[in-house]
């Protein structure tokens, strides 16, 4: 097998309303955090136990973007496919940290709302391919996209 892949697919909730700022070209870069769990029951005690995950997304794409920015919010359900990156910063003291997210670029990376109706949620958007067509369809045909 040639080459490598680096993709990642998550079904979560939304911890937080999405946060929206803009790069250096004026582009719209949204990031939110969503958790996932695995739930399953303990042999030696029969109580339920839970684990969660949470997972830093960032969406570079501007048509993804506007999306999040307008039918987001805390608690919303998303299915999504990206790559994960790890970057590396200072802190405010100067120590160097890393963070792992992961990225929906803009030619790659999908986004699939889960949500009911009434939440604004059903509907499946792709970034656009590397040679610019894209695909996206809707998986509920009474959502206004």
């Amino acid at each position: 097998m040639a080459g490598s892949i680096n993709k990642v697919i998550l079904v979560g909730n939304l911890g937080k309303d999405p946060e929206v700022r803009s790069a250096q070209d004026g582009s719209k870069i949204v990031s939110f955090s969503i958790a996932t769990s695995e739930y399953w029951k303990d042999k030696m005690s029969g109580e339920r136990k839970e684990k969660t995950e949470w997972h830093r997304v960032v969406v570079f794409n501007p048509n993804l973007a506007d999306i999040c920015e307008k039918y987001l919010h805390k608690g919303s359900k998303v299915y999504l496919e990206g790559q994960l990156q790890t970057r590396k910063w200072q802190d405010q003291s100067g120590n160097e940290k890393y963070t792992t997210e992961v990225i929906i670029s803009r030619f790659k990376g999908e986004l699939t709302l889960l949500d009911s109706r009434q939440d604004g949620g059903g509907a499946t958007f792709e970034a656009p391919s590397e040679d610019g067509k894209s695909e996206s369809s809707v998986i509920d045909d009474d959502i206004p996209f």
